[in-house]
């Protein structure tokens, strides 16, 4: 099986885990698509951290906390473009509904994941 392979579906998780976060603060609490939406990349960041690093990449040489350190900033930075991607349809397109939103934003994220996390991350 493949490293990008592996790495879809460590993001396949990933998404199933941020899609269900999302649903369920928008379902059970008072907060808005876009706070909401926050805490779920928050969830997923950290989900995926670890099935990429165990099942896509293996551990660095880097210590955890620095490994952690360096998966946490490609992470944010491309959570950012996800978030952009996502706000900016929403606002774009009022009728769409959130998890649409989402769905093309980490889409278009994917790519940029896999580049930072296989050059900055878990590069041997």
């Amino acid at each position: 099986m493949g490293r990008l392979f592996r790495f879809v579906l460590a993001g396949g998780i990933g998404f199933a885990a941020d899609a269900a976060a999302l649903w369920l603060l928008l379902s059970l609490t008072p907060l808005g698509p876009l706070i909401a939406r926050v805490l779920s990349i928050g969830f997923a960041l950290t989900l995926t951290w670890q099935l990429n690093r165990h099942l896509t990449f293996a551990p660095s040489r880097r210590g955890m906390a620095q490994e952690g350190a360096r998966y946490g900033g490609v992470g944010i930075a491309t959570s950012i473009v996800n978030y952009l991607v996502y706000c900016a349809m929403l606002f774009a397109l009022p009728a769409l509904p959130p998890l649409a939103a989402l769905a093309v934003a980490s889409l278009v994220a994917m790519a940029l994941s896999f580049l930072g996390y296989s050059r900055l991350v878990f590069d041997r």
